[in-house]
């Protein structure tokens, strides 16, 4: 079975076709500026990469390119799109309501919309994505897999907050957590390798965006974001927890709007705000070779924050087997994963140096000796995307 996994942006697409079950790649590739000057297409099929700029009015004009490029000319991999046999979509929000990924129906797709105040930025953009597929390959099945339906197995008092109930009756306010396709597949593949599906494992997944989730046997106890992606660790710009009487005390000094503060704790906080260089960890660490003093600040308040939840979660499970770590940041660099570990001798972990040098592979970075074992799995959310359409419609 070919399956195209799609990842729709409010201004971008990220695609990929895979042969499934044996998951080969088959083509993948990136459109940004849908619906502003200057549409670029990165695509990549039969060992090359081909870059060009177009002109997109919608997702609708973007998708009819990629299927172009997956069909004629050098770029081909397939002789044409009645040769692909489904569609599997990230969508970011499912609320409550979508506990496990689905086929896409017309109840599927109100229950999707209903989610659109919980993920306002991202929902309507995955749901154009959708919507443009039905219209071109309307014969084909389409499954949406959720970023939130991996963390519903969490119980009430991991995921209530501790404000007036009746928010979450009225505005379904609670943790939800995101990453979940990620923090789903690397857990699930620690638990193949080992052979063992009984683990208390906690996977930190960080890239730009992070957090962290505590999974125990397969199931998440909690985890880091909560009822939006601001919360939980420090991220390339995003705060992560702070006093939320920050919020009111600023925007009162600064004469803020709502809307000026979550602009501002969404895409000016986090390491590039305590910084002032740069979202990207790569620049931090340059910073830190160059004695920066908020660039070591940045730094160590983001592994401080890493270590703080690894520690809690630890606490939550009463234990830890096996810590994940996955995602750009700790998928490459050795130097982040060194300090992280340096800080967690108290669970008896040792780091293997030996081993700790290099970028984005599976590996064991712990010695032999550590009671918990440590290990490198690169995440690969476009798998389950596709590996869950194909169980779903085969």
């Amino acid at each position: 079975m070919k399956v195209l996994v799609l990842n729709s942006g409010s201004s971008s697409l990220k695609y990929q076709l895979l042969t499934m079950p044996e998951a080969a790649v088959l083509a993948d590739g990136l459109v940004d500026r849908i619906g502003i000057e200057g549409g670029n297409f990165s695509h990549k099929a039969n060992g090359e990469k081909t870059k060009f700029k177009k002109e997109l009015a919608d997702h609708k004009e973007a998708l009819n390119t990629v299927l172009e490029l997956l069909t004629t000319g050098e770029t081909a991999v397939v002789s044409n799109i009645e040769e692909i046999d489904a569609i599997g979509h990230r969508v970011v929000h499912g609320g409550e309501k979508f506990t496990s990924s689905v086929v896409v129906t017309p109840e599927v797709i109100k229950g999707i919309e209903e989610c659109t105040e919980l993920a306002p930025l991202h929902n309507p953009a995955n749901m154009q994505g959708i919507l443009a597929m039905q219209e071109i390959m309307p014969t084909k099945p389409q499954v949406v897999v959720f970023d939130t339906a991996f963390h519903q197995t969490m119980k009430p008092e991991n995921f209530l907050y501790a404000v007036p109930y009746s928010w979450y009756e009225k505005y379904g306010v609670r943790r939800y957590g995101f990453h979940g396709t990620s923090h789903k597949f690397v857990s699930e593949r620690a638990a193949e390798l080992l052979e063992n599906k009984e683990l208390r494992i906690i996977n930190c997944h960080v890239g730009n965006g992070a957090s962290v989730a505590a999974i125990n046997a397969g199931q998440v106890v909690e985890t880091s974001m909560g009822f939006t992606p601001l919360e939980g660790l420090v991220m390339g710009t995003r705060a992560g927890d702070m006093d939320p009487a920050i919020v009111s005390f600023v925007q009162k000094k600064e004469n803020l709007s709502a809307d000026d503060m979550d602009t501002i704790l969404n895409k000016k906080s986090g390491v590039l705000g305590l910084s002032e260089i740069s979202s990207d960890m790569r620049d931090i660490e340059e910073g830190m070779e160059k004695w920066d003093e908020k660039a070591t600040n940045a730094m160590n308040v983001y592994i401080n924050r890493i270590v703080k939840y690894i520690g809690s979660y630890t606490a939550l499970m009463g234990g830890v087997d096996v810590i994940t770590l996955t995602a750009g940041a700790l998928e490459n660099s050795g130097v982040m994963r060194k300090l992280i570990l340096d800080k967690l001798g108290f669970l008896g972990i040792e780091l293997n140096e030996s081993v700790n040098d290099f970028r984005g592979e599976e590996r064991v970075i712990s010695t032999e000796n550590s009671p918990v074992k440590v290990m490198v799995i690169p995440t690969n959310e476009e798998f389950v995307i596709a590996n869950d359409t194909f169980n779903l419609v085969k």
